[in-house]
């Protein structure tokens, strides 16, 4: 669907792990399965796709949510905006509309292997296959907007999808990970930016 550019940030490649490097020197970050992974790549624009940007930039990961740390890589993403971080050669997962993040236990070269092998559960493209059912299309750089966001109890009874720029939805997802942080589960809560109430799933 996208492959990256022609790698012009020769610096951040120097700072990435062995396995990371050598992918981006064969092809430099792609968007794959008609958006449902976005690898990002050594390149300094456009910026949806650098990599320098989402590490480093004014809006980086790590600044958006706090569980996320200065040194985890944030080499991808999937269609919703869930982000795939390596830490110290391990891959993560961020469940961006929480903010909660867990290992993954898999290296690199796993966690793409994996995603061949079986993109439809492992990257649990369930929502991009029915916004695309609904006659919709992510083009580079978007993500999907969710609504109500699946923490929710309420999601249980359909969503709502549209396309989104990738910044635009992570600003979202952080703004709602900020204010659910410390919520138990079953707990009821008013989410600022809606203005409705909320219930949270209980799993």
């Amino acid at each position: 669907m996208y492959l990256g550019p022609e790698i012009d940030d020769v610096e951040i490649l120097e700072r990435l792990p062995r396995s990371y490097r050598e992918l981006l020197e064969t092809v430099n970050g792609y968007v794959a399965y008609h958006g449902g992974l976005h690898v990002r790549g050594a390149c300094l624009a456009p910026d949806w796709h650098s990599l320098r940007e989402a590490w480093l930039g004014e809006e980086a990961i790590h600044r958006l949510f706090d569980e996320v740390s200065p040194d985890d890589i944030p080499f991808a993403e999937d269609a919703c905006g869930d982000q795939f971080l390596v830490r110290r050669d391990v891959v993560w997962r961020l469940s961006a509309e929480s903010g909660e993040i867990e290992s993954m236990a898999l290296s690199l070269s796993e966690f793409d292997a994996a995603a061949q092998a079986d993109p439809d559960h492992f990257l649990q493209l369930g929502p991009l296959h029915q916004f695309r059912s609904e006659g919709g299309q992510l083009e580079p750089g978007q993500l999907l907007s969710v609504y109500p966001p699946f923490v929710f109890k309420e999601s249980a009874d359909g969503v709502s999808l549209r396309a989104i720029s990738g910044l635009q939805r992570r600003r979202y997802l952080a703004d709602l990970a900020r204010q659910l942080r410390g919520a138990p589960d079953g707990t009821t809560v008013r989410y600022q930016a809606e203005t409705v109430c909320r219930q949270r799933d209980p799993t």
